[in-house]
C-alpha cells in the first residue's frame, strides 16, 4: 500500500514538473529566433525584466523591431523599464483573437499594472479597431491610439504570443510621448538632366507644321523618280519633303505648257520634205 502511494506521488510530481516546464514562458529563447527584435531582448536584460516575464504563465508581448524601438532605447533605465512593462500584456492574444474582437475597443492589463504603481489607468492599454486596422495605445483618457498591429510573430497557445506593433507606447506620466512617424510623400518622376535634354532629337518639319499634300495617314507622299540627265546617267530619285513636292508641281506645270507631239504633225513634216524634193528634181530636169 505504501509502495503504491509512493509511486502515485512520484508520478504526480513528475507530471507537475513536466507541466511547469511546458507552460513556462521563455521570452529570450522565443525572441532569439528573430534577430530583428534583438534590441528589445537586450533591453529586457538591461532592465532586469527577463526573469520577471519568464515567471508568468501567459503573456502577449507587443514587440518592437530594432528600428522602431530606437526612439526609446536611450532613455533612463527606470523610465525605460516602466515603458517596456507596458508592452507585456497579461493575457494571450494573437492575430485571430485580435481580429475577432467584436467591440470597437477592449481593455488590456499590462505587467506595469501588477506593480501597483499604475495611476489613471496608465497600467492598462486600449486595443481598438478602425477601418479594418487594429491599434494599441494607453488607456489613459485622451491618449493617442497610434501603435498599429503588424503581424503575429510567434504563438504558443495559450502561454506566449509575440505580436509586432509599429511604434512604442508611452503612457502619460511614464515619459515623453513618441512622435508618430509620418508617411513619406509620393515622389514625382525626376526631371531629365541637361545632357539628356541636349541629346533628345529636335522635332522635324512634319512634327511641327505637317505637309499640305500629305495623305490621310500623315506620311508625306513620295515623288516618282526623275528622268535621266543629258549625259545619260540616271538622276537620283527625289526624296519626300516640301522641296521635292514643289519641284514636282513645277515639272507638271512645264509639261502642261509644252504642246504634245502628235502623229499627225510627224506625218505633215514628212510630206513637206517629199514635195520639196520633187520640186528640186523637176527644176533640174
Amino acid at each position: 500500500m505504501c509502495l503504491k502511494a509512493s509511486s502515485s506521488l512520484l508520478s504526480l510530481t513528475i507530471l507537475l514538473g513536466v507541466s511547469s516546464i511546458v507552460s513556462a514562458v521563455n521570452i529570450t529563447r522565443a525572441l532569439d529566433k528573430y534577430p530583428e527584435f534583438s534590441t528589445m531582448t537586450e533591453l529586457f536584460a538591461k532592465t532586469k525584466l527577463t526573469p520577471i516575464i519568464n515567471k508568468r504563465q501567459t503573456i502577449t508581448l507587443l514587440a518592437l523591431s530594432n528600428d522602431a524601438i530606437g526612439s526609446i532605447s536611450g532613455r533612463p533605465e527606470d523610465e525605460l523599464k516602466n515603458i517596456l512593462m507596458n508592452h507585456v500584456v497579461l493575457d494571450f492574444y494573437d492575430g485571430l483573437k485580435l481580429k475577432a474582437i467584436k467591440d470597437k475597443s477592449t481593455m488590456l492589463t499590462t505587467l506595469y499594472q501588477s506593480t501597483g504603481l499604475g495611476q489613471q489607468q496608465n497600467g492598462f492599454l486600449k486595443c481598438s479597431k478602425t477601418n479594418g486596422k487594429i491599434y494599441f495605445g494607453s488607456a489613459v483618457k485622451g491618449a493617442p491610439q497610434t501603435a498599429e498591429y503588424i503581424t503575429t510573430v510567434f504563438r504558443n497557445p495559450f502561454n506566449l504570443s509575440i505580436v509586432q506593433i509599429s511604434m512604442p507606447i508611452v503612457a502619460p506620466g511614464l515619459g515623453d510621448p513618441v512622435e508618430v512617424p509620418s508617411t513619406p510623400p509620393m515622389s514625382s518622376p525626376p526631371a531629365p538632366s541637361p545632357k539628356e535634354a541636349a541629346d533628345a532629337p529636335a522635332p522635324g518639319p512634319a512634327e511641327e507644321e505637317g505637309y499640305a499634300d500629305s495623305p490621310p495617314g500623315g506620311a508625306p507622299e513620295t515623288a516618282p523618280a526623275s528622268a535621266p540627265s543629258e549625259d545619260g546617267s540616271p538622276a537620283p530619285a527625289p526624296g519626300p519633303g516640301p522641296e521635292n513636292s514643289g519641284k514636282k508641281k513645277k515639272m507638271a506645270a512645264a509639261d502642261e505648257a509644252e504642246p504634245p507631239t502628235s502623229a499627225s504633225n510627224t506625218g505633215l513634216s514628212f510630206g513637206a520634205i517629199l514635195v520639196l524634193s520633187f520640186v528640186a528634181s523637176f527644176a533640174g530636169f
